[in-house]
């Protein structure tokens, strides 16, 4: 299920995202988020994040949360 709350993602978190070129396998990619980039405070497909590495996708799950 994404992370559609953009108050859930913080910068420092690393997360699995979908990136647009693996939406339709749903692969996901793990990283560590450098970025957010969706301004809404919600989106129905995840918050888009960009990862220190520089990609860029959807966050679909938060793999640590260290407040």
């Amino acid at each position: 299920m994404p992370v559609t709350q953009r108050s859930s993602i913080k910068i420092g978190m690393d997360v699995a995202v979908v990136l647009k070129e693996d939406q339709r396998t749903g692969e996901l990619t793990e990283g560590t988020v450098k970025a957010i980039l969706t301004n809404s405070i919600f989106h129905p497909h995840g918050i888009k994040v960009k990862l220190e590495d520089g990609q860029v996708g959807r966050v679909d799950k938060i793999m640590n949360y260290d407040d």
